[in-house]
C-alpha cells in the first residue's frame, strides 16, 4: 500500500448515484448517518460509477497497489466506511476505494485498516528478496500507527504467499530486464517506489 490522492467525482455522479441512493434511504425511512438495517438491501447505484472509479485511479488497486485491466472483471468498489456501518456513505464518491475483488472481500466491513487516502509516504517497506512488506521504520515511534499497520497487513492478507510472491516476481522481472522501470512504475507502483527508495532504481 501507498498513499492515494482523492480524485474528483465524475460529472453527474450526484444525480446518478448520490441523489438516487439518498432518496431510497429517505423512502425507506433509514437514517443516512446510521448503520443500514440490512446492507444487502441497499440498491447498488455505486456500480453506475465503477468504470469511472477504475479510470480515475488509473486501474491501480488501492490496497494491493497493482494495475489490473478493466476487462479482467477484477474491479470492485470498496466502501472504506462500510455500508453496514453508515448507510449514507454507500453513495459518497469520497468513500469509494478502487479495489481488486480479493482485497475488497478481505477488508469487508472491518474498520481496522489504514486508509490509503490518509496514509503518509513509506508507511510500508518492501523486502525485495521475498516480496513481503513491513511497517516503515519511522512507525516505531508511534505505537498506535504501528499497530494499525500490522493489523492492515494481516486483515488484507498483504503478506500471503501469492501476494508476496507477486511483488517478488515484479522485482525479479526488473532485475531480469523483462520490464523497464517505467513499466514497473505504471503497473506496480509500490514496488517501483520501494526500489527507488532503496536505491535500486535511479530517477532523473
Amino acid at each position: 500500500m501507498m498513499p492515494v490522492c482523492l480524485q474528483p467525482e465524475p460529472a453527474n455522479f450526484d444525480e446518478r448515484v448520490r441523489q438516487r441512493g439518498h432518496q431510497w434511504l429517505v423512502d425507506k425511512g433509514w437514517s443516512m448517518d446510521a448503520p443500514a438495517p440490512d446492507a444487502s438491501a441497499l440498491p447498488t447505484y455505486w456500480r453506475e460509477s465503477q468504470k469511472e472509479l477504475w479510470s480515475a485511479y488509473g486501474g491501480i488497486c488501492a490496497y494491493l497497489c497493482i494495475f489490473f485491466e478493466w476487462a479482467s472483471g477484477a474491479s470492485s468498489t470498496d466502501h472504506f466506511v462500510a455500508k453496514s456501518v453508515n448507510a449514507g456513505q454507500a453513495y459518497e464518491w469520497a468513500n469509494f476505494r478502487l479495489s481488486c475483488l480479493g482485497a475488497n472481500r478481505n477488508k469487508g466491513r472491518f474498520d481496522d485498516v489504514l486508509d490509503p487516502f490518509e496514509m503518509s509516504e513509506f508507511t510500508f517497506e518492501l523486502n525485495l528478496a521475498n516480496g513481503e512488506i513491513a511497517p516503515g521504520g519511522h512507525l516505531q515511534a508511534d505505537a498506535a500507527l504501528l499497530n494499525m499497520a500490522l493489523t492492515t497487513i494481516q486483515r488484507l492478507h498483504l503478506n500471503d504467499v501469492e501476494t508476496a510472491g507477486m511483488r517478488a516476481q515484479h522485482v525479479n522481472d526488473y532485475f531480469n530486464h523483462d520490464v523497464s522501470a517505467d513499466y514497473l512504475r505504471r503497473r506496480s507502483p509500490f514496488v517501483w517506489a520501494e526500489m527507488v527508495r532503496q536505491g535500486v532504481i535511479c530517477t532523473p
